[in-house]
């Protein structure tokens, strides 16, 4: 009967482990990588565009990955960006695509490049998608995007707007 109880106390043990939240967002499976996304319209654009641009719009996967000292202080980190457009005028040429600190109607300084050059990608079709990775993240800004994510934007640059042709403010997935 003793043998009986000591089984089913571990299994019963065994059961509460494996019913564990894993997920716990609050608690990531790994606290050095995060994923930030947003939505890109040329609304969001400061100022808005209004021109053959306006009817393209996209989206934003960035996975950024820090490393980290021996006293768990970011010292800056890598970032994947994986970037999807449509609705562009056919041929339309991207000419960079960055990470700026700024709140929504605010514009900023370029923090992070993601190396896009003019003309490495033309939307033949008005669509069309980039990755770029192993993108070197700053200790500095690696903290600020993690602690303060909607005050930083993406926007994709093309040859009829230079200064921005869609934007959007980025958000820390769980």
């Amino acid at each position: 009967m003793r043998r009986f109880r000591g089984v089913a106390l571990l299994l019963m043990l065994a059961l509460a482990v494996a019913a564990c939240d894993d997920d716990n967002p609050a608690a990531p499976s790994d606290p050095n990588s995060f994923t930030l996304t947003s939505t890109l319209t040329p609304a969001n654009e400061v100022p808005p565009v209004t021109n053959a641009d306006a009817s393209g719009s996209g989206t934003v996967t960035i996975t950024l990955v820090v490393t980290r000292d021996a006293a768990n202080a970011i010292t800056g980190g890598t970032a994947n960006f994986s970037v999807n457009l449509t609705g562009f005028p056919a041929n339309t040429t991207l000419t960079g695509a960055h990470i700026h600190p700024g709140a929504a109607g605010v514009n900023g300084g370029v923090v992070v490049n993601t190396g896009l050059t003019n003309g490495e990608v033309v939307l033949a079709n008005g669509a069309g998608t980039f990755t770029k990775n192993g993108i070197a993240v700053n200790a500095a800004n690696a903290n600020g995007i993690i602690s303060g994510a909607s005050g930083f934007y993406f926007n994709v640059h093309t040859t009829l707007n230079p200064g921005g042709a869609v934007r959007g403010q980025l958000a820390i997935q769980p």
